[in-house]
């Protein structure tokens, strides 16, 4: 089959890999039928590569139909569409029955003193083969694989297997008090979809930052009071006008390691890239740091006694913080992955209404075929193009390269 992986810093390829192949009785194998470009797939793309060998497939935003499912995995058919949740879990451990899928005890990958498997996502997260590519072999496929309706495009449900569950665990974590305000930094793909998601949900005023004009023109076009932080010396001062000068009561950091105005911090992740793989991994586990920019404005809006929501992924072990000022003003600090199955009850149902309350069908900006992803990443990456959400499209229709029997299942 052909798929992409990685083959050094700021390097993809689609190439030819082997089907996947039912493995354990709780797997399935899907067809992939749309998989989507993550801005943590940019982290893989340009810091995290001493944690990846080359010719891994990345990808962890996936949906298709199933082709094959092991014997522990009846709850699903050949035929189903199904979106993948980017976490494996299994679904009946201590972690999992508490709504804690990120840190499932089944697949917590141990040896890295890391939490849940996931898809595509180095060696610190299992090497799991992601599924930018036209199969995708899925582990717990008992449990984690959600079955959606035949009918409606399939960028209608493919958010759901990373960027919706995201969005909404993080503004569950940030705690908007109804009619509150909340500030979405960053407008990415997660930025956006937070920014919708706590409109849906009751906030009073929602505000996203960015410096990227085609990312404030989406999010103003959903009713985001957005403010272009280009050149802008004071973000904190302009936030507290808009809020009677106390600050958000709420904050989400939809941004992460990679934030534009570290330039320190920038250097550092450039050198640990030329060091070889294990003196690099060495240096970001021991004395890594990140782009601490989005993050330090987050803790500056964030008003006395409010919460902040970090999204965004971090990965420094020495990342400085600015601890008298958060203890000084009280804030309540949540984050981590996105438990991904916790959240599916809740937004099934918005995805499947007609209406289209969270404006899921104008998320993606360009669909390429998989054969272009290295295109997609290069272009995603200098947000080049109007480019906010990248689908990709597995789909060879004339002559599969898989030797998969590809016929044997309708198409989505």
């Amino acid at each position: 089959m052909r798929a992409l992986t990685w083959q050094g810093k700021e390097n993809v390829a689609v190439e030819d890999v082997p089907d996947p192949r039912i493995e354990e009785p709780t797997d399935a194998i899907i067809r992939v039928t749309s998989t989507a470009v993550c801005g943590s797939d940019l982290h893989l793309y340009s810091v995290l590569g001493m944690y990846l060998d080359a010719g891994d497939v990345l990808g962890h935003e996936a949906m298709g139909v199933v082709e094959e499912v092991g014997s522990g995995a009846t709850r699903l058919k050949p035929g189903d569409r199904v979106v993948v949740p980017f976490g494996i879990a299994c679904g009946s451990c201590w972690m999992c029955v508490r709504g804690l899928q990120s840190q499932c005890e089944t697949t917590q990958v141990r040896s890295q003193d890391k939490g849940a498997a996931l898809f595509g996502y180095t060696k610190l997260y299992g090497q799991v083969p992601g599924g930018q590519a036209e199969y995708l072999r899925v582990p717990q496929a008992h449990y984690g694989p959600v079955v959606v309706p035949e009918d409606g495009p399939d960028e209608q449900y493919l958010y759901l297997s990373d960027v919706l569950p995201t969005a909404w665990q993080a503004v569950e974590y940030a705690d908007v008090p109804e009619g509150g305000t909340v500030v979405v930094v960053g407008l990415g793909p997660i930025g956006q979809m937070a920014a919708r998601v706590a409109r849906h949900r009751g906030a009073g005023t929602v505000i996203g930052l960015d410096l990227v004009r085609d990312r404030l023109e989406m999010a103003r076009r959903h009713g985001i009071e957005v403010v272009d932080v280009t050149g802008l010396d004071d973000v904190a001062g302009a936030v507290r006008e808009l809020t009677g000068g106390r600050g958000a009561d709420s904050v989400i950091d939809a941004v992460g390691m990679e934030a534009h105005g570290s330039p320190g911090a920038a250097f550092v992740q450039r050198a640990a890239g030329l060091l070889p793989d294990a003196l690099a991994g060495a240096a970001m586990e021991k004395a890594g740091v990140d782009r601490l920019a989005a993050l330090l404005s987050a803790i500056g809006l964030v008003r006395r006694g409010g919460t902040l929501s970090i999204s965004g992924v971090y990965g420094g072990a020495k990342d400085p913080l600015p601890m008298m000022e958060l203890f000084d003003k009280q804030v309540t600090l949540r984050m981590g992955q996105a438990n991904v199955r916790r959240w599916i009850d809740d937004l099934l149902p918005l995805v499947t209404d007609g209406a289209d309350p969270l404006g899921v069908l104008d998320l993606r900006t360009h669909r390429l075929p998989l054969e272009d992803a290295p295109r997609a990443y290069d272009m995603f990456q200098k947000k080049e193009d109007g480019c906010v959400k990248v689908v990709l499209d597995p789909t060879v229709p004339d002559a599969p390269t898989s030797t998969r029997d590809a016929g044997a299942v309708a198409p989505a």
